[in-house]
């Protein structure tokens, strides 16, 4: 029986654990992140999301309270216009594969998006043969929007992507509780 995976928010002393998952060879290879990110990196890139004022998800997920996972909600960009944006990361160490680790980690992004940080619609950017992470998106409402040629240099070669997002399902409305 697999344990509970605990799904909390980063802090700077998760850094070491996201150096150590990123780092391994068969995640690295699917994310978008630069090899031989160590600690010290992590620590400062923690400190910068985790500032307060940022409004960055940070999140980290754990299976018998080692870290296994890791994820992130973060605005599209600066511009007004797009403020109902953000776009998501995640990791899932080749330790917790097919152990609910992903799925925990998108609720959690999923559900502060929609209930919390009012966002109309979240995006990514996923290696087209990632297929793993592309069903695990679609489980969650994500569909492709559009694939992007040579978008990314990985292993020495230039590869595509496929953009995908998720509108809210249920957008916010004023509720019925607002005196009329």
């Amino acid at each position: 029986m697999n344990p509970a995976v605990t799904v909390r928010r980063a802090n700077v002393k998760d850094a070491a654990a996201h150096a150590r998952v990123m780092g391994q060879p068969a995640v690295l290879r699917q994310l978008m992140q630069l090899p031989y990110a160590d600690e010290e990196l992590w620590r400062g890139r923690l400190a910068e999301l985790t500032a307060p004022g940022k409004v960055d998800l940070p999140l980290v997920a754990e299976l018998e309270g080692q870290v296994v996972g890791t994820a992130g909600l973060h605005p599209a960009g600066i511009a007004l216009r797009r403020r109902h944006v953000m776009s998501i990361g995640i990791s899932v160490g080749e330790e917790a594969w097919g152990r609910g680790v992903g799925s925990a980690l998108m609720a959690a992004m999923c559900e502060y998006a929609d209930r919390w940080a009012q966002v109309l619609r979240l995006e990514l950017a996923v290696y087209v043969d990632n297929h793993r992470a592309i069903a695990l998106y679609r489980k969650f409402g994500f569909e492709h929007e559009g694939t992007h040629r040579g978008f990314a240099m990985r292993d020495g070669e230039y590869v595509d992507v496929h953009s995908m997002a998720r509108v809210h399902p249920n957008p916010p409305r004023v509720g019925a509780t607002m005196a009329a």
